[in-house]
């Protein structure tokens, strides 16, 4: 006897299909709907990440034993973000900005494209990473295999780039007159400042993922510190002032 009706795709697979598209439908209705977003706790959870990650990321199992999501499904954070982002360009606009043209391009690129074009490449690869390489394989017979959900590792790159943001634009801002001297101690300065900054978000990335009990080997991801520490002496050797470079390209 034919069959009526085509044959179902295996039951894993379409309920996480299922699960992330309806996760994806409600972050981006959030969206435009700011009174279902939880301010309160993203602030909460930006403190938190300053003082204590640990405790940010022990409160993500919380969020899996309550809503069966690694990921958050409320997009407070990446817009609290954004809006900061934009407030700090504005004010180096105003202070190095000639025009008011470029001001607007020089805001809507630091929005669109440090912090979210390159945040969606960042957190892919390390998406890639995590589950081609960092999975456990050899698991029980009772327990499930999981994967790291996308959304989960967008998180991880607004997490560690919170931090990054309070130094490298608030910080580097106030420090401005004396990063942007002409001497090695400024450049000194300002290649430590970077080296920290990037090291706290390579970090707090590590941290991210090495929360996740399905995932192994997840000290990989701090070889960038290792990099880091390897070609800071040659930076302040050679007197490299990162913070002179970083502006010049922006408002040259």
């Amino acid at each position: 006897m034919l069959p009526t009706s085509a044959a179902a795709p295996p039951s894993g697979l379409t309920r996480r299909g299922s699960r992330s598209g309806s996760m994806f439908g409600t972050y981006f209705r959030r969206i435009i709907k700011p009174q279902q977003m939880d301010f309160e706790y993203t602030f909460w959870l930006m403190l938190q990440l300053c003082i204590s990650p640990k405790t940010a990321y022990r409160h993500t199992s919380y969020q899996k034993q309550t809503k069966n999501l690694w990921a958050r499904d409320d997009p407070a954070f990446v817009v609290v973000c954004c809006l900061l982002l934009a407030a700090a360009s504005a004010a180096y606009c105003a202070t190095f900005s000639r025009s008011l043209w470029h001001s607007m391009l020089s805001v809507l690129s630091a929005v669109v494209v440090d912090f979210l074009l390159i945040g969606l490449a960042t957190s892919s690869t390390c998406w890639f990473i995590a589950n081609r390489f960092l999975r456990k394989r050899n698991l029980p017979h009772h327990q499930v295999e999981q994967h790291v959900e996308w959304l989960y590792a967008f998180d991880v790159h607004c997490n560690s780039w919170f931090p990054l943001f309070l130094e490298l634009y608030v910080l580097q801002f106030l420090l401005t007159p004396l990063l942007l001297l002409h001497a090695w101690l400024p450049s000194a300065l300002a290649c430590v400042l970077y080296a920290a900054a990037f090291s706290h978000y390579h970090y707090l990335n590590f941290l991210g993922y090495s929360a996740l009990p399905f995932l192994e080997r997840t000290e990989a991801l701090l070889w960038p510190v290792g990099a880091i520490v390897i070609a800071l002496p040659f930076a302040l050797l050679l007197r490299f002032n990162p913070s002179r470079f970083v502006l010049s390209m922006y408002f040259s």
